[in-house]
């Protein structure tokens, strides 16, 4: 096997199973404008991790960590659902935003008291998307595909509740459960994600491919085909990017995702009539 493959199959792999799965919840957090929700929920899930480390002294990716994580990942997509319910005096986004700033302190301050704290923050902003294992693949495609097919039972209702989010506080209790619903499943993907690429990759791999297909507005089907090629495309390339000038491994996507958004933005009206799309 040739060694490129074999350094960078299993990071491609995941990053391909990353890009299916976050493209779709992309287009539901650009229609909630709650764009800053994966970095909120990926800084709980780091928080449960760093004291699953600090606290329980668990080791690696144990089923402890994810336990820890999911747990405050949990409690958080109840608080958001409950929040929206309640107050209409402030913007959701500004209620991530702050739990956000809450969950980065309390994470720097459970690190100034962990052995190796430095290792934690560059796992946690970079993952480990180079040193993939086929263990984590295949426990990532079994999650993803149970997340996935939730989704599918329930499109239309959350679906529904995306594309009214901002005209109104939820009142009815259906309401609330299915955005706690939602909350909960994004939850468990950026939790497992957060692990194998961190949070920087996560986030790109949610807002950037699900904004370059906004800005064609189309429909739901070719939006994801959209979305699901830059994704795949820019794994690609930041991948071969990073093999071959000794970059690192989630920067390098992160950047082939950010050049792509901008020559899209540079050539949308082109690329507008060959999709045959509005202008």
């Amino acid at each position: 096997m040739p060694p490129i493959i074999q350094i960078l199959g299993l990071p491609f792999l995941a990053c391909f199973l990353m890009s299916l799965i976050l493209g779709y919840l992309g287009t539901h957090v650009l229609k909630r404008e709650v764009i800053f929700i994966d970095i909120a929920l990926a800084q709980m899930a780091a928080v449960g991790s760093i004291a699953a480390h600090t606290i329980f002294k668990a080791h690696g990716d144990s089923a402890l960590v994810y336990v820890c994580s999911f747990g405050c990942v949990l409690l958080a997509a109840g608080f958001y659902a409950f929040v929206r319910s309640r107050i209409n005096q402030i913007s959701i986004e500004a209620i991530i935003g702050i739990s956000y700033a809450i969950a980065a302190a309390t994470a720097l301050f459970l690190l100034g008291i962990a052995p190796g704290g430095h290792q934690h923050i560059q796992h946690i902003l970079s993952g480990s998307l180079l040193w993939m294992r086929w263990e984590q693949i295949i426990v990532s495609l079994a999650v993803f595909s149970v997340i996935g097919f939730c989704f599918y039972l329930t499109r239309k209702p959350i679906a529904s509740i995306s594309n009214s989010y901002q005209k109104g506080t939820a009142k009815s209790l259906s309401t609330v459960f299915w955005d706690f619903a939602f909350y909960v499943l994004l939850g468990v993907v950026i939790t497992l994600s957060v692990e194998m690429a961190g949070i920087v990759v996560v986030f790109a791999f949610l807002i950037v491919p699900a904004t370059i297909s906004a800005i064609f507005r189309l429909h739901l089907h070719l939006q994801m085909i959209v979305i699901w090629i830059v994704a795949i495309l820019a794994s690609f390339i930041g991948l071969l990017f990073a093999y071959y000038f000794d970059f690192s491994v989630g920067p390098a996507v992160v950047l082939a995702l950010g050049v792509e958004l901008v020559v899209v933005s540079l050539c949308r009206q082109p690329m507008a009539r060959l999709l045959k799309c509005p202008q």
